[in-house]
């Protein structure tokens, strides 16, 4: 599921077993991802805040993980569940006018 969420640090943690990608708006993050039993925990500071759909296209874009099979299909799972919108949101409200013609 998509969200207007924005986070300003992004990554990827393996916890047993399974690496996947984890979004945070604080570095100290990595602290608690080890604490909890995570492992192989790398975190980077995005350029700006940025949505799920972004951070996936931002990895990709710059190699994040290039190489590392497990990384590369945790930021393909991330892409897939956070599509890019394709068309803004509109908005639309009906007007009435009512035309007073002078006789």
């Amino acid at each position: 599921m998509s969200t207007d969420k924005k986070f300003a640090v992004a990554g990827v943690s393996t916890f047993e077993g399974k690496t996947k990608v984890r979004f945070a708006n604080d570095t100290m993050r990595v602290k608690i991802l080890g604490k909890n039993g995570h492992s192989d925990v790398q975190l980077v500071d995005l350029p700006h805040e940025m949505t799920k759909a972004e951070i996936g296209a931002h990895m990709i874009a710059t190699g994040f993980g290039k190489g590392n099979a497990a990384i590369e299909a945790a930021v393909a799972y991330v892409i897939k569940k956070n599509p890019v919108a394709t068309a803004a949101k509109v908005i639309t409200t009906t007007v009435e006018k009512t035309a007073v013609v002078a006789e």
